[in-house]
């Protein structure tokens, strides 16, 4: 878990998403958890990968997002892979679900987090990449990885 400035306490984050995906745009989400869903959180326990974001009944819910449950939790525990309520405002889910019906755009978790003590879900509206992007994407963080070796190395000398 790391830190951020502005009191951001980064949980998870979904590195593979931004390679999978074309980003075109973010949205900050509450999420409706239960007690022992918020103390493995901040313990740091939870997995975005291959989690997924679904509107229904004009409500978004998050699907297949790991929390595992809490150590010293009983019978109380939840099941680590339930769907999630998102809380948007309803021009929100409005827009996104215009957005996924007409384009094939997916809705994406980025990173899960607490802000000012609160949970938080980073969603992005994303399409796929093809297999030739990247590759494409690849190449390029690796061309300017040579670059700024060669400029350290060059500072050196």
């Amino acid at each position: 878990m790391s830190q951020n400035g502005a009191g951001i306490k980064i949980v998870s984050e979904n590195r593979k998403a931004r390679h999978d995906y074309h980003i075109h745009e973010t949205f900050e989400a509450g999420i409706v958890l239960t007690g022992t869903e918020v103390k493995s959180l901040r313990a740091g326990k939870a997995n975005l990968k291959d989690s997924y974001a679904r509107i229904e009944n004009g409500e978004v819910f998050l699907q297949q997002m790991h929390i595992s449950p809490y150590d010293q939790g009983n019978r109380f525990n939840h099941d680590p892979l339930r769907p999630r309520k998102l809380l948007l405002h309803r021009q929100e889910i409005n827009r996104l679900l215009g957005k996924t019906r007409e384009k094939g755009f997916s809705l994406v978790p980025l990173k899960i987090y607490f802000a000012r003590g609160k949970a938080k879900v980073e969603l992005a509206l994303a399409s796929g990449k093809k297999l030739y992007d990247k590759r494409q994407d690849l190449a390029e963080r690796d061309a300017k990885r040579d670059m700024e070796r060669a400029l350290r190395d060059r500072q050196k000398d």
